[in-house]
């Protein structure tokens, strides 16, 4: 196993630690989440739906605060460095995994700065364009692109995140030709594509679904295994030839390395609680999500095999930290 992997196993099932907190009396304060994404977004979405059920769950307010930035290294950096007692917790996807393998200067210990609570949903990515726009499926708009001073671009959240690197990998498996225009969100990048700045915008799907519904986007595939039940109507790009361009894309919660093992676990109970709340769960697929919850142990070994996929495609296409 490797170093990064051994410190990183050690923060999640420690029982060492400053402090312990009495988990039978934990909470006896507000919880705080902190959504490293811009509000609005997909990540700012889950964590509210969730964040309600989860205070009537542990009995103390549940504060949702937005930290985007840098890629979400600000909002990571303001959790890694909090008091490890379970009252601070950092919603986390793929780009947590995706900055410790580029960046080499980050202001936390990298995975090792985290502990894993528990993985909480899946979000579908979809790739659409203008709804006035010639491409009517998928092959045409990769067949357009192939021609010479095509102009064609595309936007999603970025640089460095799962999704850029999801852009990539189309690009790199499909002969996409199409320049990357990086948006501080998925829901900027989708405007920016329904006010026809951009060709094509490939986001999750509640960032761009007033677009779609109000008729300025049009979805081409999704990226998923199978279709979504709000496009059923919309390929995925393995149907469409491309099984090699499935980069899942999920998020979960986090807390500071050293929380107490006791904490962690209530916590993750906590969410599996909450997740399972029809009404919540109701509310997130209509979002666009799909509950997947696992617990701090299995999300932990999940994190270690998307961060191995991950670092090698990154090495594969040659992409450095921007």
């Amino acid at each position: 196993m490797s170093k990064i992997f051994a410190y990183f196993f050690i923060a999640a099932f420690s029982c060492l630690q400053i402090g312990v907190t009495n988990a039978a009396e934990f909470p006896d304060k507000s919880i705080r989440i902190v959504v490293p994404f811009p509000a609005g977004g997909a990540a700012d979405t889950l964590t509210r739906v969730i964040g309600v059920k989860l205070s009537s769950i542990l009995g103390q307010a549940v504060v949702v605060q937005n930290m985007p930035g840098a890629g979400t290294i600000i909002g990571t950096s303001n959790v890694a460095k909090s008091a490890p007692d379970g009252y601070s917790l950092l919603i986390i996807a793929n780009s947590f995994l995706i900055n410790a393998k580029l960046q080499k200067e980050l202001p936390y210990d990298g995975l090792n700065a985290l502990t894993p609570v528990a993985m909480l949903v899946n979000s579908p990515q979809v790739i659409a364009v203008n709804a006035t726009s010639p491409y009517k499926n998928f092959a045409e708009l990769l067949n357009k692109s192939k021609e010479s001073g095509s102009g064609m671009s595309y936007s999603t959240v970025g640089p460095n995140t799962s999704q850029n690197i999801a852009g990539e990998l189309l690009k790199n498996r499909t002969g996409l030709a199409a320049v990357y225009v990086p948006f501080a969100g998925g829901a900027l990048a989708g405007n920016a594509v329904a006010g026809g700045h951009v060709t094509m915008v490939l986001t999750n799907w509640n960032e761009i679904t007033a677009n779609v519904q109000s008729g300025k986007l049009r979805p081409l595939a999704v990226t998923t295994k199978q279709r979504i039940d709000p496009l059923k109507d919309t390929p995925t790009l393995i149907e469409l030839g491309y099984p090699e361009v499935d980069v899942d894309v999920w998020f979960g919660a986090a807390a500071p390395r050293g929380t107490p093992p006791a904490v962690l676990d209530k916590l993750s109970e906590s969410l599996k609680a909450a997740l399972a709340d029809p009404e919540v769960q109701k509310q997130l697929v209509a979002a666009g999500f799909t509950p997947d919850y696992q617990d701090r142990q299995v999300f932990t070994q999940k994190i270690k095999t998307q961060y191995e996929f991950l670092s090698k495609l990154i090495d594969e296409m040659g992409m450095k930290a921007e």
